[in-house]
């Protein structure tokens, strides 16, 4: 059965390389000076008793380069306190300025990107200034990454071979199709083999209970949470599951909970078709921009090179082909943000010259490789979660009509972005639901969309805010991935009052 790609995205990873990129990159260099904290008792109400341990362990900050560091300890499987035990890696960045409201959770999405990593690299990317005056900004990997107990697979070299081979079936033979299969087959034996027991539990619905154990050894009654791309859907669960504990709760580039696997990689294959072009009328208007004409034609140019790279890969200088599915990899991590589309023009125009270098620089940024290394295991951990979280259960017409969807309003992209899905392969069968999330009973929760949003397209934000009983949609009229803290004063200013002073924004709220 051929599939589509999830490019649930790795936000931290990929907004971050924008911004390396352009030279912008902000690093956290906390003040020196000690500064309040809402170190406090462990919230432990209403805790069912076989996980009172867990909620009622306190924690051994350590000083890490300025910030406080951590490790949880949760339960391997939250149906079972007995069956073993979990770390969890947390650090935090105490309150720049008087005494903190409380602690406020952050994740930058994936599934599989570093919450420490984000927070300790960069912090104001994170958030904007006044939220770091008022909160200890608490960044944490989930179960399954980074420095708590993580997904391992492949090492590097392995690695390379699986992400950048050129396969030797022809594109969309049975050959190709057995032969990506087996690719597959091999990388979910690694991760089984190399994961000591924990591939069944690396479920969002996990996360969001050891989420929840979080704020209570916060010392916090209520969860504080701002959540980018994936951390929407995180967020969604927990309030599904804690809706009594939901404090404040912010979810930036919403994911659609109840839409299932095949319907993400489809409308996500819309949506950077949709960038592209975005990035192409741009691109046209500079005499640098290797296309010429109209869009249209500028995006059949564009066309003509991905297959010319398909029947022809460009060697690069460390030995990897530059084949088309490589080139869709670069061209998707350059969509992400807005500030990445010269670097997008240079490698496009390398590429036609028959150069690769900038176009692999983009795609390793994508999978967070430097210098022939993983600096973490994301694309572990983003399969381990998706393979758990999303059944492989479409229908040859479900399929079929997904492709065809595809074909017609994204021809550029479509004949690069199907595939045999790698979860039919997986070592476990998904034990995740796509449902509607109400959350009934909990309090306002704040959903921001962008317009022209590529990996979380606006029609998602729109529908979850839809579904939350109380939910709120802000509006970001633009290009890129998420909308906080991207300089549109509007929405920052919106999402600002609402964590710090509890100011729920007008629903509906269009931030042009």
């Amino acid at each position: 059965m051929r599939r589509f790609r999830r490019l649930s995205a790795v936000v931290a990873v990929l907004a971050a390389a924008s911004l390396a990129l352009s030279g912008c990159l902000y690093a956290a260099i906390p003040d020196a000076a000690p500064r309040p904290t809402s170190s406090k008792s462990p919230a432990t109400d209403g805790t069912d008793p076989a996980f009172l341990p867990f909620y009622e362990q306190d924690l051994a900050w350590t000083d890490c380069d300025g910030f406080d560091c951590a490790t949880v300890t949760a339960p391997l499987d939250w149906t079972d306190a007995e069956a073993g035990e979990i770390e969890l890696s947390v650090i935090r960045s105490r309150a720049e300025g008087g005494e903190p409201i409380g602690s406020l959770l952050t994740n930058p999405g994936g599934p599989g990107a570093s919450g420490v990593g984000l927070i300790r690299d960069s912090l104001s990317f994170a958030v904007g200034d006044a939220v770091r005056q008022r909160f200890d900004v608490i960044g944490f990997d989930p179960r399954g990454v980074g420095e708590s107990t993580a997904v391992r697979c492949f090492d590097a070299t392995e690695m390379d071979s699986y992400l950048f081979d050129i396969p030797a079936g022809t594109r969309g033979t049975d050959a190709w199709t057995d032969e990506l299969l087996a690719k597959h087959a091999s990388f979910a034996q690694a991760c089984e083999a190399n994961s000591d027991g924990i591939l069944p539990f690396i479920t969002t619905d996990n996360a969001a209970r050891d989420m929840d154990l979080l704020r209570a050894v916060l010392g916090d009654s209520e969860l504080y949470y701002l959540g980018y791309s994936y951390g929407t859907f995180l967020g969604a669960t927990y309030a599904k599951l804690f809706p009594e504990h939901v404090g404040r709760l912010v979810l930036d580039g919403a994911i659609d909970p109840s839409i299932p696997g095949l319907d993400v990689g489809t409308t996500q294959g819309v949506g950077f078709e949709s960038a592209l072009r975005a990035y192409m009328a741009d691109c046209l208007q500079d005499d640098e921009c290797p296309f010429r004409g109209t869009v249209d034609e500028a995006m059949a140019d564009l066309g003509t090179l991905l297959a010319s790279v398909d029947r022809d890969p460009i060697p690069n200088s460390d030995g990897r082909m530059l084949g088309a599915d490589s080139l869709m990899t670069a061209i998707v991590a350059a969509l992400y943000s807005q500030d990445s589309w010269s670097y997008l023009t240079i490698a496009l125009t390398d590429a036609l010259a028959g150069d690769a270098e900038v176009a692999f620089l983009l795609a390793d940024f994508y999978y967070n490789r430097e210098d022939g290394q993983y600096l973490d295991n994301s694309t572990e951990a983003f399969r381990a979660y998706n393979c758990m979280d999303y059944p492989v259960d479409a229908t040859p017409e479900e399929t079929a009509a997904a492709e065809a969807k595809l074909n017609a309003e994204a021809p550029t992209v479509a004949p690069y972005w199907a595939g045999p899905d790698p979860c039919e392969v997986w070592a476990y069968p998904a034990t995740g639901v796509r449902e509607r999330i109400t959350a009934e009973g909990a309090a306002p929760i704040v959903v921001v969309g962008t317009t022209n949003d590529p990996a979380t397209p606006y029609e998602w934000s729109v529908s979850l805010a839809e579904q939350l009983a109380s939910g709120v949609l802000v509006t970001r009229v633009g290009e890129g991935h998420t909308g906080y803290n991207k300089g549109n004063a509007c929405v920052d200013g919106a999402i600002e009052a609402y964590l710090i002073d509890g100011t729920v924004p007008e629903d509906g709220l269009r931030c042009e």
